[in-house]
């Protein structure tokens, strides 16, 4: 029989999934998982300012709904209220927080797995900015599902 589930943001921890060293510091995207199981991830992201990620994609339809701050993603300026659908297949980014870093509500339905596109450009954009890529921390993946992260 389907199921209903509750889960509320203030009973999950932090998870750091990605992070870089800027000219200013060490910054980081850190995420909330709302629901992750093999048909939906649902997360709430916080990254700092100036965080920056490169341009993927994933092996699912994904949904990012920007709650605050701002980021760009490419040449798109996301504030408030943008909402971003990304088709299975596709990518985007690449993605950098703005001043006060940026807020996100995110759903994957499916394999929530990425690959990277432009990794070349990425590494362009953070020789511009002064920044390096720092290694993929360690994070509590289900059980069910391998770390490809790249």
């Amino acid at each position: 029989m389907p199921d209903v589930k509750f889960r509320h943001l203030d009973d999950e921890k932090w998870q750091e999934v990605r992070a870089i060293e800027l000219p200013t510091g060490r910054a980081s995207a850190r995420e909330k998982w709302l629901e992750f199981s093999d048909k939906c991830l649902s997360l709430f992201a916080r990254w700092d300012p100036g965080m920056m990620i490169h341009k993927h994609g994933h092996k699912s339809e994904h949904v990012v709904y920007v709650i605050s701050g701002s980021m760009t993603c490419g040449d798109i300026e996301c504030t408030p209220g943008m909402h971003i659908t990304l088709e299975e297949g596709a990518a985007f980014g690449p993605f950098v927080a703005g001043p006060d870093g940026v807020e996100l509500f995110e759903v994957m339905m499916g394999d929530p797995r990425s690959f990277a596109a432009d990794t070349e450009g990425f590494e362009k954009l953070l020789a511009e900015k002064g920044a390096k890529r720092l290694p993929n921390p360690e994070i509590d993946m289900p059980d069910w599902l391998e770390d490809t992260r790249n």
